[in-house]
């Protein structure tokens, strides 16, 4: 399989992966929370936020501690690829379908700023009590931190320390820049269409070398 670390060398191409994966999923996560919380009331919105990163924060962690020693055993690097398809083909119809009204909602309830001016801030979203925002948010952060780490630790599983570069980046990202970031991938989209290139190229990556950890075995019981 085409490898780009013959030409920029492994550690260079890991760092830049991460960063690409992270600026996409980032953004993508922000928005799910940001339009869970724009259905709620003003004094309960900015609650809602916070319990979005911190869920998102402490899943991060979690999964990266996990899915590190998953993909050490055979067979599951495979999978991981394959699930990592499945997030490229979920980015590949979001970013072709475009919700720019549900996307606006999501950047006016994280910033609390009437940015179109309208008097309202997120006005047009269906309202929603705290428990249906929160467990909305709660199983929204299990997905989205279960695809970022399993792209960042798949470009970056053989460089520890890009790894975790790359969870703490994220982290940043969610807790820090959220709205900028949601903002940044609405305007220029060609930022999130290379990070599913990043993320595409990873999954394929993972699926080839998971194939020939498998491979032997398949092998060996066929003959």
């Amino acid at each position: 399989m085409f490898d780009l670390s013959q030409f920029f060398g492994p550690e260079v191409v890991a760092f830049l992966m991460v960063v690409g994966i992270d600026l996409a999923l980032a953004g993508d996560n922000a928005i799910v929370i940001g339009l869970a919380a724009a259905g709620l009331p003003k004094e309960q919105r900015n609650k809602a936020i916070l319990l979005g990163v911190l869920a998102a924060t402490v899943l991060r962690i979690v999964f990266a501690l996990v899915t590190t020693q998953l993909l050490a055993i055979v067979g599951l690097l495979l999978a991981g690829g394959i699930l990592l398809l499945w997030v490229c083909w979920k980015m590949w119809r979001e970013l072709r379908t475009g919700h720019e009204a549900e996307q606006h909602a999501a950047e006016e309830a994280l910033e609390g700023r009437d940015l179109n001016q309208d008097g309202t801030i997120a006005g047009g979203v269906p309202r929603k009590t705290f428990a249906q925002a929160a467990w909305q948010i709660i199983i929204a952060d299990v997905s989205m931190s279960l695809d970022n780490v399993l792209a960042v630790a798949g470009a970056a599983r053989e460089h520890p320390y890009i790894l975790a570069f790359g969870l703490l980046l994220s982290i940043a990202l969610m807790g820090i820049a959220a709205s900028y970031i949601a903002r940044l991938l609405q305007r220029y989209r060609w930022i999130a269409y290379l990070g599913l290139a990043i993320i595409l190229y990873v999954a394929l990556k993972m699926i080839y070398e998971g194939w020939l950890e498998v491979a032997p075995f398949v092998n060996g019981a066929v003959s």
